[in-house]
């Protein structure tokens, strides 16, 4: 299985919306074949070893990181594919989530003879797909806050001056959050302040599923913009790549205008603060089958995705210097009464980027998954 994890995860950067899937066939203590899904539309990770073991995955073991598919999509089911190569024995990582298939396919095994064992190295096949995973449970993707600060919390000068806080390494590490991101969302202050390009800036090379050639995929750039202040000469909206602005304003001219600048428009009831309903548009993008979405955006975005316990990872780079009091800080959000207030993190991981730290952590207790 930890072969199979490490196959899926060559299409960390290509799958989406698709969850990212790896498949190995055992036979005779031996690997006879083994495959891994590239991209939505192409063979699946069971199809691809089963072609690669040929005659020989008859009476093999298959182990795969997600419950295989029993239903037709954009390809046919899994499940028949492991049943006419005359499979044996299935173990699986993590159970599919997506209600279409969720424990049928083990049922249709299990049915068919076939011995089927689950939960092995569930931990590691679940977070090859936290997007995929919660987008199917509860209809919302997958939220990380991308933030970069010095080493007392502070991300601008008090005048808004903020390039660079980090190195160029922690900056092309930023990139690899960017590419296996559904999409990248900021909000319009920061986009007035910055003109920010938020696209990969990565190498084809550099990313395993691509083939010579194949352009690098490009998440969908979210704009959050109540009041439809875009400038119709933003640098991103030519950029390949789509650019969706959520707003409140119902104007057809003001729409027309930034449509025809290369943007799509989303128009949402505002909410008690006369704001886009931040909740209202990860739902939205969920159905657009938006997996894992990367806010990158200054402390009043932050602040709210924070105390609305939207978020599910905060990515935080830390540079070795220190800005001031006068700096800006990370998060805006309400002032707290007591201690007892304070939003609690679980640390996830700690490394160093070049000179830098970053910093994975969690809203402790999955306080986001129970609030949302």
């Amino acid at each position: 299985m930890a072969r199979a994890v490490q196959l899926a995860e060559r299409g960390l950067y290509t799958t989406d919306p698709n969850p990212r899937v790896g498949c190995v066939l055992a036979k005779g203590g031996q690997i006879v074949g083994e495959g891994w899904h590239r991209r939505a539309g192409e063979p699946h990770a069971e199809r691809l070893a089963i072609d690669a073991a040929g005659a020989r995955a008859r009476g093999a073991s298959a182990y795969v990181t997600l419950e295989p598919c029993c239903h037709h999509g954009r390809t046919p089911p899994c499940t028949e594919a492991l049943l006419t190569a005359g499979v044996s024995r299935v173990v699986v990582g993590m159970e599919d989530p997506n209600p279409l298939v969720h424990g049928r396919g083990l049922e249709r095994m299990r049915a068919a003879g076939v011995e089927v064992v689950t939960g092995v190295l569930e931990g590691p096949c679940r977070a090859l797909n936290p997007g995929f995973d919660k987008r199917m449970r509860l209809g919302l993707p997958f939220v990380r806050v991308k933030l970069a600060a010095s080493l007392d919390g502070r991300t601008a000068l008090a005048n808004g001056e903020s390039r660079w806080i980090t190195s160029t390494a922690a900056r092309t590490d930023v990139h690899w959050l960017r590419a296996r991101s559904s999409a990248i969302l900021t909000g319009v202050d920061t986009l007035l302040a910055d003109d920010p390009s938020l696209n990969v800036r990565l190498a084809p090379a550099l990313i395993p599923a691509l083939e010579e050639g194949e352009p690098v995929r490009q998440p969908l750039r979210v704009i959050l913009d109540s009041a439809l202040r875009l400038p119709l000469g933003a640098k991103m909206l030519p950029l390949p790549g789509a650019t969706l602005v959520a707003t409140c304003i119902q104007d057809p001219r003001r729409i027309a205008a930034v449509t025809s600048a290369g943007a799509e428009v989303w128009v949402s009831p505002p909410d008690a603060a006369g704001r886009v309903d931040l909740k209202a548009l990860l739902r939205y993008l969920a159905e657009r089958e938006i997996n894992e979405v990367l806010i990158e955006a200054g402390p009043t975005l932050a602040g709210a995705a924070v105390e609305q316990r939207l978020v599910d990872e905060l990515v935080l780079y830390l540079a070795p210097h220190l800005m001031g009091s006068d700096a800006r800080g990370l998060f805006q959000f309400g002032p707290l009464a007591s201690m007892r207030e304070r939003v609690s993190l679980q640390l996830l991981d700690l490394r160093q980027i070049g000179p830098d730290l970053r910093l994975r952590a969690r809203l402790a207790e999955d306080e986001c998954l129970e609030r949302c």
